[in-house]
């Protein structure tokens, strides 16, 4: 039996959508701890990192499985997960282990979307599709190897990874302001 009555942003997947944003300073404590130095704050910071990443699928799935899918939903993970990668990004240059260039390009690109979504959001909410769910796992594969501390020459995987994760960002990027662009263009149509 199903129901028409509208899904209460007050539900356990949002609930843990506004945790993960809670425990962004509490991984940021942990990484000035380590200074990138201190070996066990940053094996610390990195499994605070990695678990609060691994809760973006948790809240995905009891949304999707739970029918609890909502629009503050949609606007609260993203936003949940710039927070944490955009700290980590900057806490990384900070500390010497990212060019600032890279931190900035990838920071542009994803406040630039997120204030997009949000702005059309009165319109059409407009969730994360494959390619972005797929740079935002490659962005959290690149982080989570750049905060553990590997000896050389393992320590090179994560630079690399990040600059395929930077690709994927902007390539990403583009394609919503595409996508942005033709729907856009395609209004008037409508109207008429």
């Amino acid at each position: 039996m199903t129901t028409d009555q509208p899904v209460s942003p007050w539900n356990i997947a949002n609930v843990v959508t506004v945790a993960r944003i809670f425990l962004v300073p509490v991984f940021a404590v942990f990484v000035v701890l380590s200074g990138m130095e201190h070996t066990g704050w940053r094996v610390a910071a990195c499994a605070l990192f990695v678990f609060i990443s691994a809760t973006d699928f948790v809240d995905g799935w009891l949304a999707r499985s739970r029918g609890l899918v909502t629009d503050f939903g949609k606007l609260a993970d993203p936003i949940a997960d710039k927070a944490l990668i955009g700290t980590a990004l900057v806490l990384l240059s900070y500390y010497g282990d990212l060019a600032w260039w890279v931190t900035v390009v990838i920071l542009v690109r994803e406040l630039g979307i997120t204030v997009w979504r949000m702005t059309i959001a009165r319109r059409v909410v407009v969730a994360a599709d494959r390619g972005g769910k797929l740079k935002t796992v490659l962005q959290i594969t690149a982080v989570s190897w750049m905060l553990f501390p590997w000896p050389a020459p393992f320590d090179l995987v994560g630079v690399w990874l990040m600059y395929a994760a930077l690709i994927l960002t902007v390539l990403t990027g583009m394609d919503y302001l595409w996508k942005a662009f033709k729907s856009r263009e395609s209004e008037p149509n409508r109207a008429s």
